[in-house]
């Protein structure tokens, strides 16, 4: 695995437009994976994950995928500077059940509702309604019950903090949007909330595959890379 840090130029044309359409930035960012193999799903055939960063009055893009990239194609003005590229195998090596990391995630907490008009109809055949639509999670104790039951999922648990709640803050993020994909008419729409805090990993490989993998919806347009590093002494 691989990450890469990129230290967006703000006044570059193709930055902004690409941070009015998250469907462009997912096609910026892939364009550093110029060999993939067309039959194959693209992002998930090298685990792409993206997360823009704002630092200093500007952004900071990382990019982690399976694969080492080629950002050589990116426009002549795009970064500010040489893009930084390490491998991640030395923090997946350390990953063992109660270690403790610090962490960062930017995640779309959502929920599924059911459509009124789909409860009228009939169940298709074996049973099963159609997927409901997503709903996102605005209220912090529900972006934080996400996270929790994720972490269930994923190998993880998030401790307790001194205050006696979860040692994680979320935080709202601005709305992400893009155009419609292929065959919809409504844009695409994205609530995501960074949390940030703290974890203790309890089962490694179901862990290293969620890093590796990502947390939740969105990945594709800039939500669940995890970013890990150790715990700051008290």
């Amino acid at each position: 695995m691989y990450l890469s840090k990129l230290m967006i130029n703000v006044y570059s044309r193709e930055f902004r437009r690409d941070h009015a359409d998250i469907r462009q930035m997912h096609r910026t960012v892939m364009s550093g994976y110029p060999d993939l193999p067309k039959e194959a799903p693209a992002r998930q055939s090298q685990a792409v994950l993206w997360r823009l960063d704002g630092v200093h009055r500007g952004f900071v893009q990382y990019v982690q995928s399976s694969s080492e990239p080629d950002w050589g194609r990116l426009p002549a003005d795009y970064l500010t500077e040489p893009a930084q590229v390490r491998s991640l195998q030395p923090l997946l090596d350390v990953v063992a059940p109660g270690r403790r990391f610090a962490f960062r995630l930017l995640g779309y907490p959502t929920r599924s509702v059911v459509r009124p008009a789909d409860r009228k109809k009939p169940l298709p055949e074996g049973g099963k309604r159609a997927r409901g639509m997503r709903i996102a999670r605005h209220k912090p104790e529900e972006q934080i019950e996400w996270l929790v039951r994720k972490g269930a999922q994923h190998g993880f648990v998030v401790p307790t903090a001194h205050n006696g709640q979860p040692d994680v803050s979320p935080s709202p993020c601005l709305t992400l949007t893009g155009q419609p994909r292929p065959g919809d008419t409504d844009p695409i729409t994205i609530e995501p909330v960074r949390f940030e805090g703290h974890l203790i990993v309890v089962d490694a490989d179901a862990f290293r595959a969620a890093v590796r993998q990502g947390i939740g919806h969105g990945k594709a347009y800039g939500c669940g890379l995890v970013s890990l590093a150790p715990p700051r002494t008290p």
